[in-house]
């Protein structure tokens, strides 16, 4: 199996990027990146610890995240499994790096930075939704903010309706659980119990 080693050997084969792609890129969240920003309901967050990587799905209708400044995004840390594997990363490497989805839009936005870890009661407050604070916020300082151009989108056909996964189709998390646990936890009624549950701790 030939691999590569070298910076040079990839240039090798992919060349040096063109200027649009060196352009797009700022130090700071722009008037038009903002816009895509604060129209995104999903984010991925990646981390990096001790441990290992991690990338995490947070999403909220009506804004992921709350842009404080130019340079500064607020990242409520709303009900998840309780794993926190995201914010033990962040305690031994502030290094996070975001990517943004716009349902419907084929450009993605990636922020990358460093966050710290808020517990500010007065910050907390802020973020309150249906009556639940976050139990921390990250603060992220932006580093570099750019879009990644449609090709990904437009190659999975990502939100074509005609290409949507009948779940029907996939292992349920049920399923998941009771194989990895030899049915210790899952089957059954962890699936008929979850819509209900799901629905009582969202926030």
């Amino acid at each position: 199996m030939s691999t590569i080693t070298t910076p040079e050997e990839l240039e090798a084969i992919y060349g040096r990027p063109g200027e649009a792609s060196l352009v797009k890129e700022a130090d700071r969240i722009t008037p038009q990146y903002r816009r895509f920003i604060e129209a995104s309901p999903f984010v991925a967050l990646a981390t990096s610890g001790p441990g290992g990587l991690d990338c995490s799905p947070r999403g909220e209708l009506g804004g992921v995240l709350h842009i404080e400044d130019e340079k500064t995004l607020m990242l409520p840390d709303r009900r998840g499994n309780n794993r926190i594997d995201s914010l033990r990363n962040v305690l031994h490497d502030p290094r996070v790096a975001l990517l943004f989805l716009v349902p419907g839009s084929g450009s993605t936005i990636r922020v990358n930075g460093r966050a710290v870890i808020s517990v500010d009661p007065a910050l907390l407050d802020r973020f309150t939704a249906q009556g639940k604070a976050p139990r921390s916020v990250l603060v992220i300082t932006v580093e570099t903010v750019f879009f990644q151009c449609a090709r990904a989108i437009l190659r999975s056909e990502l939100w074509h309706p005609e290409r949507h996964v009948d779940p029907r189709s996939l292992p349920t998390p049920g399923q998941i659980l009771a194989a990895q646990s030899e049915d210790r936890v899952g089957g059954a009624a962890y699936d008929e119990e979850w819509p209900a549950r799901a629905q009582k701790t969202l926030w």
